[in-house]
């Protein structure tokens, strides 16, 4: 058995061992109770006499002590977990249309105000089961205070009336709520800017809250984009329904789009798509 403990130390030299490597080898040998270890080699290929003990070429009790292993350090806890805390609502308890109005005031919040003439803060049934949302006021809007009072306003008004006269539904644009995403006129009606997006979205967003109602209509891209916070356009995105926390939303062109003479498709689709709203939110 020593001879057979000598050589696995001897192979596990062959392979390079490290002094600590050898010195766990022997410490391990020295715990099964060995006390010396011999070397098998050509000393030994004389006959030996059976009571003769070969020499010892190295003992345990020579070799230097092993350094002491450096302590395992366990790893530290793991913090803990965050407490959780209740979010301040971006709507107030029983939040109103009229408290709305008055929360934004004379509203200078963002660089529209610099050339509006009236804030346009929506109108129709306040307690409506449609709501439409549109982009901006225009000129017409911004001139009167009202939302889709112009041409496009005119347009919509048609779609809404004459769609459910169709559908047979008693429903129209007097039994609606409009609002827009911005409460301000853009310069020269372009299309309002992130910033002036998020600002005025506030207010849409507690809009949309009193009112609760049964399905949202996004007029155009801008209005997608504030409801549903998404970057896509409104061809991949109408059509289907969408939603805004729990409202169905559905997505279809901004009526001033519609008024284009070469948009004579868009117009059949927003079509189908006012005739699916009218029907989900009135049948």
């Amino acid at each position: 058995m020593l001879f057979g403990c000598a050589s696995l130390c001897t192979r596990h030299n062959n392979k390079s061992m490290s002094p600590d490597d050898i010195r766990r080898v022997l410490q391990y040998y020295q715990d099964l109770g060995i006390k010396s270890i011999y070397r098998r080699g050509s000393q030994l290929t004389a006959p030996v006499s059976p009571s003769a003990e070969p020499e010892p070429i190295l003992s345990f009790d020579d070799l230097p002590p092993m350094p002491p292993r450096t302590p395992r350090v366990p790893p530290p806890p793991p913090p803990p977990s965050p407490k959780m805390i209740d979010l301040i609502p971006l709507a107030p308890e029983n939040d109103s249309l009229e408290r709305i109005r008055t929360d934004i005031g004379d509203c200078k919040r963002c660089r529209l105000c610099e050339g509006r003439n009236k804030i346009v803060f929506g109108s129709g049934n306040e307690q409506s089961s449609l709501v439409f949302v549109g982009e901006g006021p225009g000129a017409d809007e911004d001139a009167s205070g009202l939302p889709f009072v112009g041409r496009a306003g005119q347009l919509l008004t048609q779609m809404i009336d004459g769609t459910a006269s169709k559908e047979g539904l008693a429903i129209n644009r007097s039994g609606v709520y409009i609002c827009n995403v911005v409460k301000c006129r853009p310069p020269e009606n372009r299309a309002p800017q992130p910033d002036e997006m998020e600002i005025c979205g506030q207010f849409l967003f507690r809009q949309l809250s009193a009112i609760k109602p049964k399905a949202i209509c996004a007029l155009g891209s801008t209005a997608a984009k504030a409801v549903l916070g998404t970057k896509e356009g409104v061809t991949k995105l109408r059509g289907n329904w969408h939603k805004w926390g729990d409202i169905p939303v559905m997505v279809t062109y901004h009526p001033s789009y519609l008024l284009r003479p070469y948009n004579q498709n868009a117009k059949r689709e927003a079509w189908e798509d006012l005739k699916k709203v009218l029907h989900f939110v009135y049948d």
